[in-house]
């Protein structure tokens, strides 16, 4: 069937101008098709994946049920779990091992950060540390944050760390349906809420000085709310902008920007709003509302899965667009990640799959020596699981991608040394090519 995807700017009159941020080249939507080829099985209902940031050039698979396994640089999954919790995990529906962020020092002091959901059905982010270079210890947990959960659903899931250094974390509504505590805009909970903590202060966690609650009025975790079930959310490593896929109800799946330096205390509208139209109301009062960049008929999916702006060198084509799913329909738009960071949209449909896409996510593939370099990919997650090449192709007039990178190698790495992995490449070694997008399912954040 053919796909409708509804675009509607920040502010009503007219359009703003759109402005490339300094090194940013636009996205060539019409010029990109994109193709998806199984690579990887193995892994039961796996939710999200990532890279470690250490220069192994491993990959990082998050499983619903409480493991998560180790790719290899030459593509071998590893037959041990990295972690095994799943004793402390209730999984199933919208529930389990939600998530996974490595510390950005995470090749010096071993710490990495989950998001899950315990055996009382409440949300745990825990720091865990790697206890050998295959091996995390399950004995390490320092709980965080623990969360109560009045319903079984809308979890959210999603943590990363930001261009600051801090670990943002994604919490849903506390589920059942159309918010029916209101959570999304009470300040007195951290439901329907995005999170932003400093891991290397106080006890547990810090707080960032400059978030917008500090001082009174609401959780001084909170950095922005107003979200029904964030599902998925990245920072472009360009610019720092927050882009975030924000499941709807019944009518409308949204996407969100919030560019750099857009000061905390964001609302991005639930449940005065679902997307761009009124929640259960003929009329609202949007003051103040930070409204969707994008949006599309629930009834096209069910759910949109946020993804990542890509800004890789080997496909000039897909650079700086942003990409974007939904798990039910199996679509992967695109559209200019300037755009929606202005406001102004028109996304493109780039292919339509029987996937159920759980979630995006960026690895880093080892394609020539350590000495050389290494770049980071985007890969796609979906049943049964699947590290999926991307095939990307341009107009000859564009000057096409030259058939040796059809493969793509994605963006170049910060990282100044490569840790190479027992079975991983060494250094004056060349390793295969790989640059891969990824798919999971299993799992409907509704």
């Amino acid at each position: 069937c053919e796909s409708r995807l509804i675009s509607r700017p920040l502010n009503p009159t007219p359009p703003p101008t759109v402005s490339l941020s300094p090194g940013e080249s636009p996205f060539l939507l019409g010029q990109v098709e994109i193709s998806l080829s199984p690579f990887v099985s193995g892994v039961e209902n796996p939710l999200f994946l990532t890279h470690a940031g250490d220069g192994s050039g491993w990959t990082f698979i998050v499983g619903q049920g409480g493991l998560i396994h180790i790719v290899d640089a030459n593509g071998k999954l590893h037959p041990q779990p990295f972690l095994d919790i799943a004793e402390r995990i209730t999984a199933g529906g919208e529930q389990g091992l939600l998530g996974l962020a490595f510390h950005p020092s995470y090749s010096a002091n071993g710490r990495f950060f989950v998001n899950y959901t315990d055996m009382n059905g409440d949300t745990v982010v825990a720091e865990y540390q790697r206890a050998s270079e295959e091996r995390a210890d399950p004995a390490s947990e320092r709980v965080l944050l623990r969360i109560e959960q009045p319903y079984a659903n809308h979890n959210g899931g999603m943590i990363a760390f930001g261009p600051d250094g801090y670990l943002y974390i994604g919490m849903g509504d506390g589920g059942s349906g159309g918010d029916p505590h209101d959570n999304g805009q009470r300040l007195g909970t951290l439901l329907g809420k995005i999170l932003r903590i400093d891991v290397d202060a106080g006890d547990e966690y810090g707080i960032p000085p400059d978030n917008p609650f500090v001082t009174d009025g609401g959780r001084p975790e909170i950095w922005a709310y107003g979200l029904r079930n964030p599902w998925r959310f990245s920072f472009d490593r360009h610019t720092g902008d927050l882009f975030i896929g924000d499941v709807g109800q019944n009518e409308l799946e949204e996407l969100d920007a919030l560019p750099a330096g857009t000061p905390g205390g964001a609302n991005l509208g639930w449940r005065i709003m679902e997307a761009s139209q009124c929640f259960e109301s003929d009329d609202c009062d949007t003051e103040g509302l930070v409204l969707p960049f994008a949006e599309y008929p629930t009834s096209e999916g069910c759910a949109v899965t946020g993804g990542y702006v890509y800004r890789g060198t080997r496909f000039p084509a897909l650079a700086g667009g942003y990409l974007f799913a939904d798990f039910c329909g199996g679509q992967i738009w695109g559209v200019s990640a300037a755009e929606a960071r202005a406001g102004s949209t028109s996304p493109r449909l780039l292919l339509q799959t029987q996937l159920g896409i759980a979630s995006f996510g960026i690895v880093v593939s080892l394609t020539r020596s350590c000495l050389r370099g290494t770049y980071l990919a985007l890969r796609l997650v979906a049943p049964p699981f699947s590290r999926t090449r991307v095939s990307v192709a341009a107009r000859p007039d564009q000057g096409g991608v030259p058939p040796e990178d059809a493969d793509g190698k994605g963006m170049v790495s910060p990282f100044p040394n490569c840790r190479l992995g027992s079975s991983g490449p060494q250094e004056g070694s060349v390793s295969p090519r790989r640059n891969w997008w990824s798919a999971m399912s299993g799992f409907v954040p509704a």
